[in-house]
Parts: C-alpha cells; sequence; structure tokens
C-alpha cells in the first residue's frame, strides 16, 4: 500500500512539474518539494534536494526542444547563468542553517501572481523586438539579475525559473518561447549545482525509489510539454502558461493547508 501511495504522489508531482517546467520554464521544487513533504513525510530540504535533481533532466530535455526551434538564447543566457551557479551555492548553504518551515513559501507566490500575468497581461514582444535590445544595457543587466535568482533557487529550492521568466519578460524584455527556452537552459544546471550542494550539505542517502520516480516522471511530462508549447502560438501560450501556473499554485497551496 505504501509503494502505491509512494508512485502515485509521485506521478501526481511529477505531471504538475514537467508540465510546469516544459511550458514556463518553472523549477519542479515548487511542486515536487511541498507534495514530498505533505503525502510521504519527507523532510524538507531532502525533497527540495529530489525536486531539483528531478529538474535536471526535465529541463535538459526542455531546452533542447526550445533549442531545436531556435528559441533559445544561449549566448546572453551563459552570462546570467554564471552569477546564478555561484549563488544557488551561497543561497543552498544559507537554507541548510535554518528550519524547514522558511522553505517553499515563496515560489506558492510568484507561480500564482505569473499565472494572472501572462493571462491578464501576456508576452507579447517580438523576436525582433528582443534582439534591439543594447547588449552592454543586457550584460549588466544579466549580472544583478543572475545573482538574486541564484540565492532565491538555492535557498528555497524554488522560484528560481519563476523569477528567470520574470526577468527575462519584464525586464530584459525577451519573447515568451525564447524567455522559457533560456530558462529552462539556464535551470538545467542551476538545478544540477543545487541538489549536489543540498545532498551533500544534508549528509544523508535521499529516497532512492521516491528520487528515481520523480526523475522519470518530471522528464516525461516536461518533454510532452515542450513540445506542445514549441507548436502553440504566442496568444495561446500566453494562456495556456498562466492556466497551468495558476492551477499549480492552487494544488501547491492546497498540499501546505493540508500539512
Amino acid at each position: 500500500m505504501e509503494l502505491l501511495k509512494t508512485i502515485i504522489v509521485c506521478l501526481f508531482a511529477g505531471c504538475g512539474a514537467g508540465l510546469g517546467t516544459g511550458f514556463a520554464g518553472m523549477s519542479a521544487a515548487a511542486v515536487i518539494t511541498p507534495m514530498l513533504v505533505t503525502f510521504l513525510g519527507i523532510p524538507a530540504y531532502s525533497a527540495v534536494g529530489i525536486a531539483l535533481a528531478s529538474d535536471v533532466l526535465a529541463s535538459a530535455v526542455s531546452s533542447y526542444t526550445y533549442g531545436k526551434n531556435k528559441n533559445l538564447d544561449i549566448k546572453n543566457g551563459s552570462i546570467m547563468m554564471a552569477f546564478v551557479l555561484l549563488f544557488t551555492v551561497v543561497g543552498s548553504y544559507v537554507a541548510g542553517l535554518l528550519p524547514d518551515k522558511t522553505m517553499g513559501s515563496f515560489s506558492v507566490v510568484m507561480t500564482m501572481f505569473l499565472g494572472v500575468k501572462f493571462i491578464i497581461k501576456p508576452v507579447m514582444t517580438t523576436k525582433e523586438a528582443m534582439q534591439s535590445v543594447d547588449p552592454k544595457k543586457r550584460v549588466i543587466q544579466s549580472i544583478f539579475s543572475g545573482a538574486m535568482i541564484g540565492f532565491i533557487c538555492g535557498f528555497v529550492g524554488a522560484g528560481g525559473g519563476m523569477m528567470m521568466l520574470l526577468i527575462l519578460t519584464s525586464v530584459l524584455g525577451y519573447e515568451l518561447k525564447t524567455a522559457v527556452g533560456t530558462s529552462v537552459f539556464i535551470m538545467t544546471f542551476t538545478a544540477l549545482t543545487g541538489s549536489v550542494s543540498h545532498f551533500i550539505i544534508d549528509g544523508d542517502t535521499p529516497d532512492i525509489l521516491v528520487l528515481t520516480l520523480c526523475i522519470i516522471f518530471t522528464l516525461v511530462f516536461a518533454r510532452i510539454g515542450a513540445r506542445i508549447a514549441n507548436k502553440a502560438s504566442t496568444k495561446t501560450l500566453n494562456r495556456a502558461t498562466g492556466a497551468i501556473l495558476i492551477v499549480l499554485g492552487v494544488v501547491v497551496l492546497g498540499a501546505n493547508y493540508i500539512k
């Protein structure tokens, strides 16, 4: 019975996390962490490590799909990624010094906020407008944005993808598909850094079954979400992304309420 419960929880967690990653570049930890903590009783810090580990392949396959469809800015994304990686380690270390209850609430608010934003005020920027931004200005913005996003990602194990999507679309002027593609590209490496940092700092071996199931389910649904997103029109993608984020936010909020 416990095995069936574990499989079902990991399936739903992986489904939500994978679709969130494929559609919106969302960190898998925003969904997986509260699900594992609430329904399987896994300690929050360990759950964040499992969620970030699940995010690695899911983000990688999503970024490949977006890159294949020419919706990925590797050059400028790499600048932000360098600072995100550095401050992810810092945030992860600080998180290890704090009690479980301080982790994860930020991502719920950010997820629902962005969901509403994409529906009410969709991102309709074109690639031409995106490329007209002054390169020097973008570098400076990427450095400061990367530092802030990295710390948040490492600290709460979530929110990094959402913060990147917000910064890429609202501050750096990216069109939505390229923003998501670039976000999941960066998240591939931040998730890897964050998960390794969590496992090393935690010191305990994570639940292998839960880790394996979450990785597989998140990967499968991230692939599905990314393929659908790249074929959708910008208007449809905005609405679909907004709806998915709001639903995931409600689910995570419900899980936290049950806890």
